[in-house]
């Protein structure tokens, strides 16, 4: 696990900096996140009832296509055919999904554990199509352990909340009260500070 570039928590007072710190580093290692996080920069202001989180991602995880992980040819029976052989099984029932939804249940067989056959028109066109089918979104998982992660380490009754993620950047705001533009506007001049570093230090 590679340390975090900027891990910087403030509130008034430094022992409770210290210890929303533990509970947060806690929670990016249950979330599995410290390797996908490179910066984060956090304001708690409980007399305000408002938290503040900005993240800088490590890097935006690619999108999963077919070709990622199975092997796409012609089929050897008819030109009408295309065979998908995988070489990782772990998204196969994603990848049937796909493909049902694009092409019908009944032009899909699954004819072993990792070989799945599919009747097609035109094959020059869809075997194109069947290699670069996306199957797996990593961001989207990624973006639901960011909010998990966020809320976790949000103090108790802090249930109005706003979230985003832009490429590698990620904002997270909390509070008892409405929602104000300000404060989101504000998480954006934190991410501001923590890609530049400035004045944030390395890790306090």
């Amino acid at each position: 696990m590679e340390p975090l570039e900027i891990f910087k928590v403030e509130t008034k007072i430094p022992e409770e900096a210290e210890a929303y710190k533990s509970i947060l580093s806690d929670v990016m290692s249950d979330l599995a996140l410290a390797n996908a996080i490179g910066r984060i920069y956090v304001i708690i202001t409980p007399e305000d009832s408002l938290f503040q989180m900005t993240i800088i991602l490590r890097g935006s995880p690619p999108l999963v296509k077919t070709s990622d992980f199975s092997d796409v040819n012609i089929g050897a029976v008819t030109r009408k055919e295309i065979q998908v052989v995988l070489r990782d099984e772990k998204y196969l029932p994603d990848l049937l999904e796909k493909l049902w939804a694009k092409y019908g249940r009944g032009k899909v067989i699954q004819q072993d554990r990792k070989t799945i056959n599919i009747s097609v028109g035109d094959i020059d066109r869809e075997i194109g199509a069947i290699k670069e089918m996306v199957i797996f979104d990593p961001k989207r998982t990624l973006l639901s352990r960011l909010v998990e992660m966020a809320i976790r380490g949000t103090p108790e009754g802090f249930r109005v909340r706003y979230h985003s993620l832009n490429d590698n950047e990620f904002i997270f705001v909390a509070s008892e009260d409405a929602m104000k533009p300000e404060w989101i506007q504000q998480g954006h001049q934190m991410l501001d500070k923590i890609k530049g570093g400035e004045g944030l230090g390395s890790s306090t």
